[in-house]
């Protein structure tokens, strides 16, 4: 692959990690929005945005890109990066790949004339996200569980790329294993995997029997009503991007712990999800010709 210039804006520790390995494969790499982080770097940080920006051909964005639909999610900066203000620097028809990318901001790229790639909508990048992803939950529970999970009572709620994941990974460990979902396609799976399916129409018959709960679908599926038939013992790990699939303020009030556990990727390992990243983002350049 040809050399390129690279600019690696705002993001988490696999940002900077990205952008290192991008730099091992004799690309130029520019770095801005992690002054504040705390860690070590090969890479020095641009002064300022422009700077950074300037004759790249990819702008590379964080994993979600934001939280608002104005400000890039940069955790590590010591101010607020516009996105607005990163798209007027940028060059028409110029690269941003980032993660989550939302609606509007995607109509904001357009507005300046950006291409915007969302490297969450990639199934490459989507299936080996769900693995640290998977990991790192499997590690909460551990460290705030009073029993192993090998024998415990495990629902894990969805059976899409990261509901297969822990699935599996649970299954290992010795968990026994129930996965609630709508299709009956994985309600065929499921059976032919060995692990207990559970119809989401049937779910609150299980609720109450279980020691570990690990949610992965993107909507509210743990209402007060659901959350009342849980047991005080439960722990309750919610995976699911903003809202969340919890009903947090119920949960609190009635006592059962809810840990909602956001970005474990760029947490649990940042190396590898890098890599996953380099790897998604050489395959998009790749297709496009670029």
């Amino acid at each position: 692959m040809d050399s390129r210039r690279y600019a690696v804006i705002g993001g988490d520790l696999r940002n900077v990690k990205l952008a290192e390995a991008i730099r091992s494969d004799g690309n130029h790499v520019s770095l801005f929005g992690f002054k504040n982080a705390g860690f070590g770097s090969s890479l020095t940080e641009a002064e300022d945005l422009e700077t950074a920006v300037a004759g790249s051909d990819i702008v590379i964005g964080p994993l979600p890109c934001s939280n608002d639909n104005e400000i890039l999610n940069a955790p590590f900066h010591d101010g607020r990066i516009h996105i607005s203000d990163l798209f007027r620097i940028m060059k028409e028809n110029q690269l941003f790949i980032a993660g989550r990318i939302s609606g509007g901001i995607m109509q904001m790229a357009q507005s300046y004339d950006i291409r915007p790639i969302d490297i969450l909508e990639r199934e490459e990048m989507a299936v080996l996200n769900a693995i640290p992803t998977a990991e790192g939950a499997i590690q909460i529970a551990m460290e705030e569980l009073p029993i192993t999970l090998n024998g415990s009572n495990v629902l894990v709620l969805g059976y899409g790329r990261l509901g297969k994941v822990l699935a599996k990974m649970l299954s290992g460990i010795g968990s026994e294993v129930y996965v609630a979902t709508r299709k009956y396609s994985d309600i065929a799976w499921l059976k032919a995997y060995g692990i207990k399916p559970v119809y989401m129409a049937d779910l609150n018959r299980y609720l109450a029997g279980m020691e570990l709960i690990i949610n992965t679908i993107p909507g509210r599926v743990l209402d007060h009503g659901k959350l009342q038939l849980i047991g005080q013992e439960c722990l309750v790990i919610d995976l699911a991007s903003k809202p969340g699939g919890v009903d947090f303020e119920k949960a609190k009030q009635i006592g059962i712990k809810v840990i909602w556990a956001l970005s474990l990727p760029g947490k649990v390992a940042p190396v590898t999800a890098a890599g996953y990243m380099k790897e998604t983002i050489y395959n998009i350049l790749q297709e496009l010709g670029v």
